[in-house]
């Protein structure tokens, strides 16, 4: 069953979004919606036929052309040329659910009215999504700001019959689509294509995803620790709610809490321990993974916000009649948050692939790699390295892109804020957190086989189960990868 989502100018709301990512929706507009975009057009229109009013991108050149006056018998050109000069970018192609995400995150911006396009033009990007039409998008030539406009540009080539598709799999020419898919071109009319391009739909439809992603490896992570905590044989104080009371960070509480309750009534847990103080991987689990937490709460704050704006310029008030320039495509909103981003994930895996150096290093009743012939078998102990060179990367990806800016446009725009650096490098960054997840999470239950006929927690032990229904303990080496992808397949279905 394909399920309808209206859109409409009310909120958006990132859970919403979440349920879109994960099912096939047909989209509509509202009928506020249609009533907005053509009351801010009529206007717009009124005024072009009425006076000679420079508008910026309507009437005159972009950028450091803001100044030249375009003739009105060359406005339609002038939208066109737009889209097609800056259809330049080049790298790798954007992945289908987020050039998905870019197409509504862009039909959302505009259902606002304040753009000032025609219906036409929203229901036909309404018709690529509803489609799955998905253009050939490129992930480099975005600075952040005037909006993602190379990026966009891919995006709305379509629309004017040029550049190439993705559909049933498939790349394409637009021009090539089946007949019971092909539609004929839109022909732009004044402000279209500045609309089209101008915003941050391209950095924002990499945060959407990411923030959604992190999410689950929030919880994810959450679940490995407990683990790692019952086959490390740790303490439990340090996840004692007196502890957490004193330092009341909200990720933090939240953290410990999650942790006793996936530790509630294991066998594991209650045994005496040995030692005193536990690796901070463990004991600090709470602090660490708080932490992220709480910067996850501010970039979804962040991302929301940007969900439910306006980005492009100049922007049309048909009730106050005023057309006004300013600078709501500069994408510094979303920077900040998408570095944080990376920053806050990394932290998972770095405490992660620390939690199973400790677990395979021999120690605590454990043998060396976990192996049970050690020496004919090498056991996990490749595992470690394969998570240092992924920590590593994310190192490496984490270096912010917020806090660089290169001046563009002949010196009219001299602070950009990088933005979609920041938003390709966090969606690396999020892909590998999830690997290392999925790594610690074969090394800790396979810790545990050697703590039978002990038992950790039923809700663990559960999860346990089904996982041996796809990967059975390690008895003697094996060839490791497709046991990898087995696991983060699994730990997907999860929550």
């Amino acid at each position: 069953m394909v399920h309808t989502h209206q859109i409409s100018p009310n909120t958006l709301i990132l859970d919403r979004l979440a349920t879109l990512i994960a099912t096939p929706h047909q989209l509509e507009l509202s009928g506020k919606s249609r009533q907005l975009i053509q009351k801010n057009r009529r206007y717009l229109e009124r005024i072009l036929s009425e006076t000679d009013t420079a508008i910026y991108g309507v009437n005159t050149g972009f950028g450091k052309l803001c100044d030249i006056s375009i003739s009105q018998e060359k406005l339609e050109q002038l939208q066109y040329n737009l889209v097609i000069s800056h259809a330049c970018g080049t790298g790798d192609v954007v992945p289908p659910v987020v050039v998905r995400l870019m197409l509504l995150l862009k039909i959302q911006s505009l259902s606002y009215g304040y753009s000032a396009v025609r219906l036409e033009t929203v229901e036909r990007l309404i018709y690529l999504y509803n489609h799955d039409i998905l253009p050939e998008i490129f992930e480099q030539g975005s600075l952040g700001a005037s909006g993602d406009l190379i990026p966009l540009a891919h995006m709305s080539l379509a629309l004017i019959g040029m550049g190439n598709v993705y559909y049933k799999g498939q790349k394409m020419p637009v021009g090539d689509l089946p007949a019971e898919v092909a539609f004929p071109p839109v022909k732009l009319q004044p402000k279209e294509g500045l609309a089209l391009l101008n915003g941050t739909q391209f950095s924002l439809a990499y945060a959407v995803w990411g923030v959604t992603q992190a999410h689950h490896l929030s919880q994810l992570a959450d679940l490995n620790a407990a683990i790692a905590v019952d086959a490390f044989q740790c303490q439990l104080a340090p996840f004692d709610a007196r502890l957490h009371d004193i330092r009341p960070h909200a990720g933090q509480i939240e953290t410990a809490a999650t942790i006793r309750n996936w530790l509630k009534d294991s066998e594991i847990a209650q045994m005496e321990k040995h030692s005193i103080q536990d690796p901070y991987a463990f004991r600090c689990v709470p602090q660490v993974h708080g932490a992220s937490k709480d910067a996850l709460a501010y970039i979804r704050k962040a991302v929301f916000t940007e969900t439910n704006s306006v980005t492009d310029n100049p922007n049309v008030f048909d009730k106050t009649e005023a057309v006004l320039s300013g600078g709501n495509f500069h994408a510094q909103a979303l920077a900040l948050p998408l570095d944080m981003l990376a920053i806050a994930l990394a932290e998972l895996g770095s405490i992660s692939e620390r939690r199973l150096y400790q677990i395979i290093s021999g120690e605590r009743g454990l043998p060396v790699f976990l192996a049970k012939n050690s020496g004919l078998n090498s056991g996990l102990m490749m595992l470690q390295y394969l998570a240092a060179a992924i920590v590593s990367q994310n190192k490496q990806f984490c270096t912010p892109a917020s806090i660089d800016s290169i001046v563009s446009s002949n010196g009219q725009e001299d602070h950009v804020s990088m933005a979609a650096n920041a938003a390709t490098k966090a969606y690396r960054v999020v892909q590998n957190v999830e690997r290392l997840l999925a790594i610690e999470f074969m090394v800790s239950v396979q810790a545990l086989e050697f703590r039978r006929p002990m038992l950790s927690s039923p809700q663990i032990e559960a999860i346990v189960g089904q996982y041996r229904e796809l990967v059975p303990a390690l008895e003697d080496d094996r060839y490791l990868q497709p046991d990898i992808q087995k696991t983060i397949d699994f730990l997907r279905t999860l929550f």
